[in-house]
């Protein structure tokens, strides 16, 4: 019984952990790993959609 319960204390800290990070904080590092995986040309998978340079000066999008 014990041990559940010490199993259940080591969970709750972690998850208390987990929760203390801001929210802003976690978008913030997210945004700062999507620059850098787009970075990368021999990323697989669907690439992200991006403007034109002709498109772009026109306005349209």
């Amino acid at each position: 019984m014990s041990r559940n319960n010490q199993e259940f204390d080591t969970f709750t800290r972690s998850v208390e952990r987990i929760l203390a990070v801001p929210k802003s904080e976690i978008l913030r590092r997210e945004a700062e790993y999507r620059r850098q995986a787009a970075k990368n040309p021999n990323r697989r998978g669907p690439k992200p959609k991006q403007r034109s340079a002709v498109r772009a000066s026109q306005g349209k999008a």
